[in-house]
């Protein structure tokens, strides 16, 4: 008799490499190999070694699921177990917490980065800006790119080849080569980059990375953190802004994401449902990790959060890096000798394709400044849509537009632009067959003698197998007989799972509430907003009620 062994996985295999690409902020690619078992600690080291950066902690590796849910890697979980999908791996490298204030940034090449991710940002239209900031901020960007304004080597219309923002004008454009001619002389590109940084801090929408959902009224609205706070954006309109130190409970339960604050000194509870739970955690997981990094003082203040209501644990979630204040203070600590900041100098040039006019196709061309100023156009290839496909995510670059205002928008994809999902044979009827009219349909099925009666045969065999059997007139229940039985089952149904919830239910809210026992499952619950309210506000009336109407009770019982 074979006895079956069940083996663990060898240690060959847990050794075996699995292959890597991050997409950098200039848009290059950095390859590497790391083992089954490697941390997201490790590769983010490894992309900040790459870089020499020391200043790490505002950055982040993003990735995408094979359901385009976006997701910041876990630096303490190994990489395999977060990846779903299949190898290789592609990930992208972000700024994760914008700087509240640039200016305390110590060194140039984390203000270049930073730069990068804004220029990226106002590119997709995440980056809301009136139109004085808007030229501003294109201003600085050619300035940091093209340099110093040379009527010799800039044509009249030399702005309206780049592509600055989602859409721009012809009224911003001009504005935008006035401020480079006038404004910007004698400004080298780190100077352009840091003004741009001022400039982009104040907005609004300055590190807001939009979560799309729906307010309780069914509008849809965009959800993001910053280093204010919690802000809603409806449209280009901010309509909420609730700071860190005002939020007391941000948690999630399926689709339903919950924002539990003050305001005013009254409690505020502000509700949003996202397309799919997997939206709803990625949104609550990026709410914890930015309050604490902005809110707390020190990294051990940080607490395991819980996104559970009274009953049940739920998801558990705790923030493991350094905070602002601990990133601001070991800034200032760096004596090394500021490295030197290799700038890829490039801009995306829109140029149009042929093709129909509803289907419009774009290359991006990298002009690269030479030493003697010189522009060259290589070109990169063909991107299907005005935005490229922003950190392999797909499309799912936001489709804003800009009328004397950028404003943020829930289009994530473009049908017309993208090509057909199945391969047509043109030889049997091409892409006509797609859009003949249901008329013609029916007329050729219904001149097929073979296929009507493939379709009467079928017909007749389902007929017979649903058919139920004979039953005798004086058997058959009434419509209303059955309506009836149906209803007084539900109804008992019913009534037994509310009495077996209330007895356990029961029991343990009275052990919650009259009991002194200090477990830390009991003590988690105690300390959570909604007990404590309803402790106050509902338990300890009811049960002086109850006191003095029994009192009372007793009282006229032994007069009598």
């Amino acid at each position: 008799m074979k006895m079956l062994r069940l083996r663990s996985p060898s240690v060959a295999s847990l050794q075996q490499d699995v292959r890597c690409t991050v997409r950098l902020l200039d848009d290059a690619e950095l390859a590497c190999s790391i083992q089954r078992d490697t941390k997201g600690q490790f590769l983010l080291d490894h992309v900040c070694n790459h870089y020499n950066l020391l200043e790490r902690d505002y950055f982040g590796i993003r990735y995408v699921d094979p359901d385009k849910q976006r997701h910041w890697l876990d630096p303490s979980k190994p990489v395999v177990r977060q990846m779903k999908c299949q190898q290789p791996y592609t990930m992208c490298f972000r700024v994760k917490f914008y700087p509240q204030e640039p200016i305390k940034i110590k060194e140039e090449l984390t203000r270049y980065l930073l730069y990068l991710q804004l220029k990226r940002d106002a590119y997709h239209g995440r980056l809301l800006c009136p139109f004085a900031d808007a030229a501003y901020v294109g201003a600085c960007i050619v300035q940091a790119e093209l340099g110093e304004y040379d009527p010799d080597e800039h044509p009249a219309d030399y702005i309206a080849e780049f592509k600055l923002f989602p859409k721009q004008t012809l009224r911003l454009e001009r504005r935008i080569m006035e401020i480079h001619k006038n404004e910007m002389r004698g400004q080298t590109p780190a100077m352009a980059e840091l003004n741009l940084l001022q400039r982009a801090h104040t907005l609004d929408t300055y590190g807001v990375d939009p979560h799309p959902c729906k307010d309780f009224t069914g509008v849809t609205a965009f959800l993001g953190f910053t280093a204010r706070g919690f802000v809603v954006f409806q449209g280009n309109k901010r309509i909420h802004l609730l700071k860190w130190e005002d939020v007391s409970k941000l948690k999630f339960e399926g689709k339903a994401f919950y924002v539990i604050g003050l305001q005013r000194e009254k409690k505020l509870v502000l509700t949003f449902h996202t397309s799919t739970p997997a939206a709803c955690k990625h949104l609550w997981k990026c709410g914890v990790e930015h309050q604490a990094f902005y809110k707390c003082v020190k990294s051990s203040q940080i607490k395991t959060v819980c996104s559970s209501n009274i009953f049940f644990k739920g998801t558990r979630f705790r923030y493991s890096g350094r905070v602002a204040k601990e990133v601001i203070e070991a800034s200032l600590k760096i004596q090394r000798e500021p490295p030197e900041v290799c700038r890829s100098e490039t801009l995306t040039i829109q140029v149009p394709l042929s093709g129909p006019a509803h289907c419009k196709r774009f290359i991006k061309i990298i002009v690269i400044r030479s030493s003697s100023r010189s522009l060259l156009a290589l070109k990169d290839p063909v991107h299907l849509s005005p935005h490229d496909e922003d950190e392999g995510e797909g499309k799912e670059g936001e489709d804003d537009q800009m009328s004397g205002s950028l404003t943020i928008s829930d289009m994530v994809y473009t049908p017309c632009c993208s090509p057909l999902p199945t391969p047509v044979q043109y030889e049997e009827g091409g892409v006509a067959m797609l859009f003949q009219s249901p008329a013609h349909m029916l007329r050729e099925l219904h001149d097929d003698p073979e296929l009507q009666a493939e379709l009467r045969a079928e017909y007749e065999r389902r007929a017979a197998a649903v058919e139920p059997a004979p039953v005798a007139a004086a058997q058959r229940p009434r419509p209303g007989q059955e309506q009836v039985a149906a209803w007084l089952r539900g109804a008992a149904r019913l009534v037994a799972v509310a009495t077996g919830v209330l007895l356990v239910a029961l029991p343990l809210l009275l052990v919650l509430l009259e009991s002194d026992i200090d477990v830390s499952f009991l003590h988690d619950i105690r300390q959570t907003p909604e007990f404590e309210q309803f402790h106050h506000e509902y338990y300890c009336p009811l049960r002086r009620w109850l006191i003095c109407t029994v009192d009372s009770l007793l009282e006229d019982l032994t007069g009598n």
